[in-house]
């Protein structure tokens, strides 16, 4: 079953921001076993969107249309639609109902903008929305089911997880099942080298790249979604085999996430010390539910003074080697780990320009370093891009270091470069 997408709004012609929810739409249905037809972007021009619309009627079965349902003048998606249909506009009362107690419930009072959400193509089916003020909805027009979610991501997500999905899963055809498999530190090219003669019957293998991680997606065909399930299954088991430990997890799983269950299943405390990277991976690591559980405590020693006072760093070491060196990076893991009294240290300090580089030390040399009660691992590498490139680059680097060394993994008990016992 084909699924068609529609994305409106001029912000989205002019790049002024980046059409995210087709990809996230897409990459959904795709695992719910639809096809994605197509997927099209239409600025703010009533003509253009109602043609638009009635193409698509005329061309699809379903299609799911994000944007321009907002109060705004230039939020016309609902008037078009009407339009599209040869129905007129109607003001629902039960849209208005909720409308008026999320804006009251703020403090706010309720303006003809806010009435204009509750206008909706006679005949239309309300879908409600749990976290913001416009509904969506859902109408025929043509030959095709449309339904009409608002372009915010996460109101959009969220409504179709809700609404929309179990409005046309019962269609699909129930016989495709997809086990993404989240991989750090494997370029495209050398993983499908690996993979290439990989040949089961009805399995599929799709790469998708989002820095600085690569997906990689089995999908597999068969007689029912049981057998498809067993099949993909199946066929992931020989990827992870192929792949080994760069693959660290499935479907959902994040590398902050996945590295901070590796800590509590150790019981492991931690501690941050981030110089290049600027408090990067304390956001990467707080951003997910848990964190309190391992995380005793972070800081951001930028400068060399702070690198001492805080840290322990010794001055002779720091005129010795420089501040990007391993041997810094191990005093810092270590000085993190004494000053917040926990398991495991993690440090970073690097380079990540635009400035600042040399023949010796270029942009992008960066140096990580794990200290455990086993001893001070210690990595280096120069990484290519950007300043957010690098600073990104290092801090799933670093956080990849530590997941291995929490799981007893092969690259976390290879003979550690610092052998220096931790200062006390």
């Amino acid at each position: 079953m084909a699924v068609a997408l529609l994305s409106i709004g001029t912000e989205l012609t002019r790049g002024e921001i980046v059409d995210t929810n087709a990809a996230w739409l897409a990459a959904t249905l795709t695992e719910e076993g639809f096809d994605v037809a197509c997927a099209q972007v239409v600025g703010d021009e009533h003509e253009h969107i109602v043609a638009t619309l009635q193409r698509l009627g005329a061309e699809q079965r379903i299609v799911i249309v994000t944007g321009g349902l907002g109060p705004t003048s230039d939020d016309i998606t609902t008037a078009c639609a009407a339009q599209a249909a040869k129905v007129d506009l109607v003001l629902d009362e039960s849209a208005l109902l909720s409308i008026r107690r999320k804006v009251e419930a703020k403090g706010r009072l309720v303006t003809k903008h806010h009435e204009k959400q509750a206008e909706i193509p006679r005949g239309a089916e309300i879908l409600p929305n749990a976290d913001g003020t416009a509904p969506g909805y859902s109408i025929a027009i043509d030959s095709a089911r449309f339904f009409f979610l608002p372009g915010v991501p996460r109101e959009m997500k969220r409504m179709f997880k809700e609404q929309v999905l179990p409005r046309i899963r019962p269609i699909a055809p129930n016989d495709t099942y997809v086990v993404r498999l989240r991989t750090f530190g494997l370029p495209e090219s050398t993983a499908a080298q690996l993979l290439e003669d990989i040949e089961l019957e009805n399995i599929s293998l799709a790469y998708r790249v989002h820095f600085p991680e690569l997906d990689v997606k089995v999908r597999a065909k068969g007689a029912n979604l049981a057998a498809a399930r067993e099949l993909a299954t199946q066929a992931a088991a020989v990827v992870r085999e192929r792949l080994g430990d760069v693959v660290y997890g499935e479907g959902d799983d994040s590398l902050p996430s996945i590295t901070g269950r590796a800590l509590r299943l150790r019981g492991w405390r931690l501690a941050l010390a981030e110089s290049c990277t600027g408090g990067l991976i304390s956001h990467l690591v707080t951003s997910y539910p848990g964190a309190s559980d391992f995380l005793i405590g972070s800081a951001v020693v930028y400068a060399n003074s702070a690198k001492t006072r805080m840290l322990g760093v010794s001055e002779d070491t720091l005129r010795g080697h420089g501040a990007v060196s391993a041997e810094v990076a191990a005093e810092m893991a270590q000085g993190a780990r004494r000053l917040c009294e926990v398991d495991v240290g993690l440090s970073v300090t690097g380079i990540a320009g635009p400035s600042g580089g040399s023949s010796a030390k270029p942009v992008g040399l960066v140096y990580w370093a794990v200290a455990h009660p086993g001893g001070t691992f210690v990595q280096e590498r120069v990484f290519r891009g950007d300043r957010n490139e690098i600073q990104i680059h290092a801090a799933y680097s670093a956080l990849d270091l530590l997941r291995r060394v929490a799981s007893g993994l092969p690259e976390g008990s290879q003979p550690p470069v610092s052998q220096r016992p931790p200062p006390r």
